[in-house]
């Protein structure tokens, strides 16, 4: 099997959305971040951090146990199968520890757009310099690699501490979709959808590596 390519910051030569299939063994890595290609050997790390109730409170779907965290993966994966999805695991490149998930997810090629979503870090990592790291790893991936005229992402409307983690990246609020997705709660939550378009993107990246360079 190949060995996934390593992206460094920096690097720009990946396929992009437009008429070649969605590159699925992609690494990204920053100074304090690595995305690896999600796969079932992340289960065990995964497992570590995500048993979290809090993680899952604003979802469709909970983990609870390594039975339904194998199930996560393998969603993931089959939805990277369908030309749908990228998924990642955040590793910690200090401690070398799987932190948490994320990916591309609704990804639609014929219209040059991606959501950034399914993103979730272990308690230790929280309000760290991964978050923002992985976040700008994945925009800069999916402009200048994957030739993304628009980036999206949501929240629920509850959820302030992401929605000001999503603003803060630079994103811009565009709306809010009411009764939006049933939680495995049944509470049936409002969502609000942000994004990031190609032409506001050299602003946003200078932000975010300006935020990085200060955390640093």
């Amino acid at each position: 099997m190949n060995s996934p390519r390593v992206e460094r910051l920096g690097a720009n030569d990946a396929m992009t959305l437009t008429g070649q299939p969605a590159p699925g063994a992609t690494m990204l890595e920053g100074r304090h971040v690595r995305l690896e290609p999600l796969s079932e050997t992340h289960h065990a790390g995964l497992c570590l951090i995500g048993m979290d109730p809090d993680l899952w409170e604003y979802v469709p779907h909970r983990v609870t146990d390594a039975a339904e965290m194998l199930d996560y993966i393998r969603t993931a994966l089959r939805e990277q199968s369908a030309g749908v999805s990228i998924p990642f695991a955040i590793v910690d490149r200090a401690s070398g520890k799987v932190a948490g998930s994320t990916r591309f997810m609704n990804m639609d090629r014929s219209h040059r757009r991606v959501e950034i979503g399914a993103t979730w870090l272990g308690h230790a990592w929280r309000r760290t310099a991964l978050n923002t790291e992985a976040k700008y790893l994945l925009l800069r991936h999916a402009f200048e690699s994957l030739d993304c005229a628009r980036v999206e992402l949501k929240a629920d409307a509850r959820n302030q501490r992401s929605r000001t983690a999503i603003l803060r990246i630079g994103a811009r609020e565009e709306g809010t979709l009411r009764r939006h997705m049933v939680l495995w709660t049944g509470w049936i939550r409002d969502t609000v959808y942000y994004s990031v378009l190609d032409s506001e993107w050299p602003a946003v990246k200078a932000g975010l590596e300006a935020r990085m360079t200060a955390r640093d």
